[in-house]
């Protein structure tokens, strides 16, 4: 229930940002964007101290330590893929080009009779 709560305030915040962001005038700008960005950092400064909020950091870790195990390949390796994507696309693009050719001189000359 407490963390519903905190949750709650954490939105209110934000909304009261957003709210405190219009209400400043437009000659004050750097005031409405501090506003805002104060009224973001304690929404989010509440956000942490919920359990989500800790699961979702311990996630995000989580995901940089994964993130660091992938193996990149080389600028060989990812040439070569590179090219056969695009000898794969020019292919099928050539295949799709004579199908509907194909298909476009079958219905409008031979069926239709329109040629």
């Amino acid at each position: 229930m407490q963390d519903k709560i905190k949750l709650s305030l954490a939105g209110l915040l934000v909304a009261a940002g957003v709210v405190g962001f219009y209400v400043i005038p437009d000659t004050q700008s750097f005031l409405r964007v501090l506003a805002m960005f104060v009224a973001l950092a304690l929404a989010a400064g509440v956000v942490w101290v919920t359990t989500p909020g800790r699961e979702f950091v311990a996630y995000a870790r989580e995901s940089v330590v994964e993130g660091r195990k992938v193996v990149w390949p080389t600028r060989k390796e990812a040439m070569q893929m590179t090219g056969i994507v695009f000898l794969f696309v020019a292919v099928l693009a050539l295949f799709m080009w004579l199908v509907d050719s194909g298909l476009t001189w079958l219905v409008y000359d031979v069926i239709l009779g329109r040629g």
